[in-house]
């Protein structure tokens, strides 16, 4: 999704390619006695010609199956990694060339890795990200406070790191990342491994950030609930390569049109009314499809009530899951949507 305003954007990454080089070991002979070995290599491209901006204030699901290249585009954007080739520009500057400039602009949060000091409680290792970062202290305790409240994190403030939940580390990690209040948020795989509850508080905490503070986030996450309800915009990426950069909406009704009229008659029967076809059949329950740009569900439901007498009705909605999964598998863009 192209940014249609004059402003600059946040985040603008052009012809994105990195390389890498894996060594590949060779042996022969030389005559019929002596033999020798030596090195080649491979070159992997693991991005491709990447191209996207994204604007102040956006929260971006960055998506991809494992070895897509999401990581490495991430690390590229962060400065770890230097292109092979094209550019990337963070708030205007140069992420591995600039890398205190880009520092003070971000925050990253890894599922994974953990950014807080493993011995000291969890309030000295925020003391210590905000001497970091030259967080005045009485703005870092100001601003210390209301991460605490938000995230709900008063009960174990003082615990050792180590001693904390998977669920507790990560919102500790998350304080830690905005407590400089970066204009860019990362986040790789913030919900692994995470319950129920803890995964929600981190949507919660995340939605806020952007809503509220304005904080753009550039998610990446194998969890395609977190982007149902944090992201408006997606980009996909497979084998190094942009497969669709554009609102969820858009991708959802043009690769899924359909919607799901599950019955539970209260006698076993098939079900054949117009605008909709019967997929499924369990004893009493009844699962039709239709398209939702093509008839409404009242329709089928006035269609179906007419004939049948129905104990219970539900619409069910169409999942990402399904849609991306269909799209890696077939390696691009459907051609057909329907």
């Amino acid at each position: 999704m192209a940014v249609t305003t004059t402003q600059r954007p946040l985040v603008r990454a052009a012809g994105l390619v990195k390389e890498f080089r894996r060594v590949k070991r060779i042996t022969g002979r030389l005559g019929a006695l002596r033999t020798f070995v030596g090195r080649d290599y491979d070159v992997i491209r693991a991005v491709d010609d990447v191209s996207f901006d994204i604007a102040g204030g956006e929260l971006v699901g960055y998506l991809g199956p494992n070895g897509a290249g999401k990581s490495t585009t991430i690390k590229m954007l962060t400065g770890i990694l230097t292109p092979t080739a094209g550019t990337v520009s963070i708030a205007g500057h140069d992420p591995s060339r600039e890398r205190k400039a880009n520092a003070l602009n971000i925050g990253v949060v890894f599922g994974q890795r953990s950014q807080l000091w493993w011995d000291l409680p969890l309030r000295e290792s925020f003391r210590a990200v905000r001497d970091l970062y030259g967080v005045p202290q009485r703005e870092g305790d100001r601003r210390q406070g209301e991460l605490v409240e938000l995230l709900d994190m008063d009960e174990f403030l003082d615990a050792p790191v180590r001693q904390l939940s998977l669920g507790q580390r990560m919102r500790g990690d998350l304080a830690a990342a905005m407590l400089h209040q970066p204009r860019l948020l990362y986040l790789d795989e913030p919900t692994v491994g995470l319950d129920v509850v803890a995964k929600q508080r981190i949507r919660e905490f995340v939605a806020h950030a952007n809503a509220e503070r304005g904080t753009t986030v550039v998610l990446t996450t194998h969890d395609l609930e977190d982007v149902e309800q944090l992201c408006r915009r997606i980009v996909l990426i497979d084998h190094g390569r942009v497969l669709y950069d554009g609102a969820l909406t858009e991708l959802m009704a043009r690769y899924a049109p359909y919607r799901d009229l599950v019955v539970t008659l209260a006698e076993p029967a098939d079900v054949d009314v117009r605008g909709a076809e019967q997929v499924a059949r369990d004893g009493l329950v009844v699962t039709l499809r239709f398209r939702s740009d093509q008839v409404r569900a009242p329709e089928i439901i006035a269609a179906v009530t007419s004939v049948h007498a129905v104990v219970d009705l539900s619409v069910v909605e169409p999942r990402l899951e399904a849609v991306i999964g269909r799209i890696y598998t077939q390696r691009g863009l459907p051609e057909n949507p329907a």
